[in-house]
């Protein structure tokens, strides 16, 4: 359907598919060996200055509550439903995920919360198989091991987060435990690059108490800069100015790891390279056995002009939701069918719960919440990391951390009242001023496995700008 109207441009060696993080990765490295690279990023080009520049940047209806730096539901969104029985409709509003748009991707406006996994979650299933019994795992449940261990991985999560600039605290060096560190966390080789952020009061609390309790809190591993930093690339980073206007936002200050003060640059300086914005890529084009990759169709949405560009390796570096639509869309795979459980792609979603958070509200003690970064925080892996509880007494496959943090006291979204206070007028208005500044928030972030009937296909009714159908999700929290 393409051929007719579409330009085909010349042969490269990669084509890259949105350039975020994975593929700011990718073009960084491989234009850096010499490959020619061209990157397709759907959205705008950015930049912090002027994009993320003081005062606009700071504009909480724009970022916060109107999502200016993400997807645009009006033209492209998914339809969710909870069961197979369900109709799926429209998200006609980003909620839990945020999917990007333009350079960077949603490596701009994330938190920079990074963890590196445990050694449990990269074998799952021979873990709990061992320790429980081949048959503690539900049938319903495909979980399965990593192909990769950790200590495979090890290099590059320590590569990562030299280049993201990443503030925290070692708590494994080499199998010897560092107090004040997660001492749950897989053996690393060295400390993280930046020490830890300053901790809030709230956290100052946290950790007095649960360390009382016989817990081990540690500071969440943040890419938000404790301070000035120059990356191994020669890329630098601000310190972080706690300026509570970081998740949803870009980082005025250059201290939030993002791909485009970092990775992108460096691929833009390879003459091998070539970004090329508002660039949507509708398709992968397939070679006649349709097992083999051969470029992509993509339209340039400033002018609606269809293009092919034919490459020698594509690469799938969008959000992974988006990466799994491109890949349904052009036919790569076999779809996955929950009945016969047969086909991979779109298997084995699954997400977090994180509703088990609690405020606390104090008449003596004020907290200053509009002093917060994305991403720092106390944190404990004491249920999560390890075996120290019985999960055959509970029933339960997985964990949750424990943290307080505190992203931001932004007026229109953070507003803690107790429980029982009138949602408008003027009590409302009383309670919102006492307790702005006296509230601490305990939040969890809990684990949810993958189950056969939670999974991603093609939604048969809707369509997106381009008249393609828009990815479904099928999802429910199961026991």
């Amino acid at each position: 359907s393409h051929s007719h109207m579409a330009t085909r441009l010349k042969e490269v060696d990669v084509v890259i598919v949105g350039l975020g993080w994975t593929g700011g990765i990718l073009a960084k490295e491989l234009s850096e060996a010499g490959m020619r690279v061209v990157a397709l990023e759907r959205g705008g080009m950015r930049s912090t200055n002027p994009d993320f520049a003081i005062p606009q940047i700071r504009d909480e209806l724009k970022y916060a509550s109107r999502h200016g730096l993400m997807q645009n539901p009006a033209r492209d969104t998914l339809t969710f439903r909870h069961s197979q029985s369900e109709p799926a409709l429209p998200m006609r509003q980003l909620g839990s995920f945020l999917p990007g748009e333009g350079l960077g991707g949603a490596g701009v406006h994330w938190n920079g919360v990074t963890w590196r996994w445990t050694g449990i979650d990269h074998a799952l299933r021979s873990h709990y198989e061992q320790r429980y019994g081949r048959s503690f795992i539900p049938a319903d449940m495909p979980v399965q091991d990593w192909p990769m261990t950790y200590a495979e991985l090890e290099p590059y999560y320590d590569k990562f987060e030299r280049t993201a600039g990443v503030s925290g605290k070692a708590g494994n060096l080499r199998g010897v435990k560092q107090p004040g560190g997660n001492v749950f966390e897989q053996p690393r080789d060295r400390d993280y690059p930046l020490p830890a952020l300053e901790p809030s009061y709230s956290q100052m609390l946290f950790t007095d108490a649960s360390s009382a309790a016989g817990y081990h809190p540690f500071p969440r591993p943040s890419a938000n800069a404790s301070r000035a930093y120059t990356n191994p690339d020669g890329s630098r980073l601000g310190a972080c100015v706690y300026c509570g206007h970081c998740e949803r936002f870009g980082c005025e200050a250059n201290a939030k790891g993002s791909p485009h003060i970092t990775v992108i640059p460096k691929a833009m300086a390879q003459p091998t390279f070539e970004l090329r914005t508002h660039s949507w890529v509708t398709k992968v084009l397939l070679d006649s056995t349709k097992k083999k990759a051969i470029g992509v169709a993509y339209t340039d949405v400033s002018t609606g002009q269809e293009y092919e560009q034919p490459a020698g390796i594509v690469a799938l570096c969008a959000y992974a939701i988006n990466n799994v639509h491109l890949m349904l869309l052009s036919g790569i795979g076999t779809p996955y069918d929950p009945t016969n459980q047969k086909g991979i792609v779109g298997k084995n979603y699954c997400y977090q719960p994180g509703g088990g958070g609690v405020t606390l509200f104090f008449e003596d003690k004020v907290f200053n919440p509009f002093m917060a970064s994305g991403a720092f925080g106390v944190t404990l892996d004491d249920f999560h990391a390890n075996d120290q509880f019985d999960r055959a007494a509970m029933g339960a496959i997985g964990g949750a951390t424990i943290a307080v943090g505190q992203s931001n006291g932004r007026p229109i979204g953070y507003r803690p009242v107790p429980a029982g206070t009138p949602r408008w007028g003027a009590e409302w208005k009383k309670a919102t001023a006492k307790w702005y500044l006296r509230a601490m928030n305990i939040g969890v972030t809990a684990s949810n496995m993958p189950n056969r009937f939670n999974a991603y296909d093609l939604d048969p009714t809707y369509k997106n700008v381009f008249g393609q159908p828009l990815l479904r999700l099928t999802y429910n929290f199961l026991e």
